[in-house]
């Protein structure tokens, strides 16, 4: 058993939430009755994650995509208020982290997919907010696109959308997880030869096309599990308590 104050206070400090500006407001969103002796991780803050969560008994749920951003919880009705309602009479706790969680050198969604990718002399990469969040690097040695298409299929499990522009041989990759459809952009100005995100859009087939760049995008949810999966396992070190991933389940 540890205290929700003690975990928070390590997450606040090792995933240094202060630091980011975000849209989301990083930390502990919900507190419970200050006890924890259970942790669910997952990517959404989600009614159907709650109840996963409570169906697990819980005590602490993290996750990626919080339930408070900008002036989101301004007013507590309607949905707000149905969230709410169910962490508090199940005394369950919610942390966010967004940002911080993506660009994290070593928990991070980022961090993790390039060495699930293999890349070596990794840097970071995709400017978002005044800081960079994602990573880049190289692989150890130049290969066909269509085996590291087949490389990324196995990290991420699925693979929603392929855009192929750029060289059929290829060593450079840029990571950004998430809805960083933009981010290749700075990819195609920087001569990666493949850009690899989570969710696509027509801006990104356009810019890939203009840019003779690569890019696949294996879904927002599938490319941002990495971090909270990571998180669970330093907590579940660190604490000596059962963490458990939540897997929803989305392919988008």
């Amino acid at each position: 058993m540890a205290t929700i104050e003690s975990i928070v206070s390590y997450l606040d400090r090792e995933l240094d939430v202060a630091a980011f500006p975000d849209d989301s407001h990083n930390g502990l969103q919900v507190a419970n009755s200050g006890v924890c002796r259970r942790i669910a991780v997952g990517v959404d803050a989600s009614l159907a994650f709650f109840k996963r969560a409570a169906e697990r008994k819980a005590d602490l749920m993290i996750c990626h995509h919080g339930i408070s951003w900008g002036d989101s919880l301004k007013r507590i009705t309607g949905l707000n208020y149905r969230r709410v309602q169910y962490l508090m009479e199940h005394d369950l706790a919610l942390y966010a982290c967004h940002l911080p969680l993506d660009a994290h050198p070593t928990l991070g969604n980022n961090a993790q997919i390039v060495r699930a990718l293999g890349l070596r002399g990794v840097k970071p990469f995709g400017m978002y907010h005044g800081r960079k969040i994602g990573y880049r690097g190289v692989l150890p040695q130049a290969m066909p696109y269509a085996d590291f298409k087949q490389r990324a299929k196995g990290v991420f499990g699925n693979m929603v959308c392929t855009m192929d522009f750029g060289k059929r041989t290829v060593r450079t990759v840029a990571v950004v997880s998430g809805g960083a459809a933009a981010e290749i952009a700075e990819a195609g100005q920087e001569g990666i030869d493949v850009y690899v995100s989570g969710e696509a859009n027509l801006m990104a087939r356009n810019l890939a096309e203009e840019y003779g760049i690569n890019a696949l995008f294996a879904g927002h949810y599938a490319t941002e599990t990495f971090g909270v999966k990571a998180v669970a396992a330093r907590l579940r070190k660190r604490f000596r308590l059962p963490v458990e991933f939540i897997d929803m389940g989305i392919r988008l």
